[in-house]
């Protein structure tokens, strides 16, 4: 089995280095719709069967385009364990407002995750966001062909989190590979209960220079 998992496309709060978690959101920006269609067109050959979503909007709305773009009739449902995580009182700072505020929880959640302490800001911990996302994802494999191809849309820290998880990373290494970029693609395969990875973070096909601002 096949499994494509893209970040949702660049959105304002991005742009401006806010923290965007499960209760903040932000339009898409006019250029991630055209980033989306080289998506579209990076995948145009891949056998998709069905597609799930998170459903906060800045990633349906991805995965919407997405499919509207490879003019395919690909059935799209909505999963609420694919939802980025809560980020508490850290929901639409700034940041380098946060990173002089809060060091330590900021470090821990960009860079150290087995030291993060989400009490702190009253928000998600990487052992919630694990087991939701992973519960959802075994679900859907468990229901499909074992032949399929199916492509989640989500957020880039729970992407973070919850393709490691699968692929067996201890959640202090869930960064050894990096972040993910906005509308990248990360390609796993699955075969009789083993998740292998086969590329991370792929945006060769949006044909830019990948700014800051677009990875996490």
């Amino acid at each position: 089995m096949e499994l494509y998992f893209v970040r949702h496309g660049k959105t304002e709060w991005n742009l401006e280095g806010k923290y965007q978690g499960s209760h903040g959101d932000s339009p898409l920006l006019p250029e991630s719709i055209h980033d989306i269609s080289l998506l579209a067109k990076r995948l145009k050959n891949v056998p998709i069967q069905h597609a799930y979503t998170s459903p906060i909007l800045r990633a349906k709305k991805t995965a919407e385009i997405l499919i509207k773009d490879l003019g395919k009739s690909i059935p799209l449902t909505v999963v609420d364990g694919l939802m980025e995580f809560d980020l508490g009182t850290m929901e639409g700072q700034k940041f380098v407002d946060l990173e002089k505020k809060i060091p330590d929880v900021i470090h821990a959640f960009r860079y150290a995750p087995a030291e993060y302490d989400a009490k702190k800001i009253q928000g998600e911990s990487f052992e919630s966001v694990i087991k939701r996302s992973n519960d959802a994802i075994n679900e859907i494999v468990a229901q499909t062909d074992s032949d399929a191809t199916i492509l989640f849309v989500s957020h880039g820290a729970a992407l973070v989190a919850m393709i490691q998880a699968l692929l067996g990373t201890k959640i202090a290494d869930l960064r050894k590979n990096g972040g993910l970029s906005n509308t990248s693609l990360t390609h796993i395969k699955y075969d009789n209960g083993h998740y292998e990875l086969v590329k991370w973070n792929e945006t060769k096909y949006l044909n830019k220079k990948l700014e800051s601002t677009d990875t996490i």
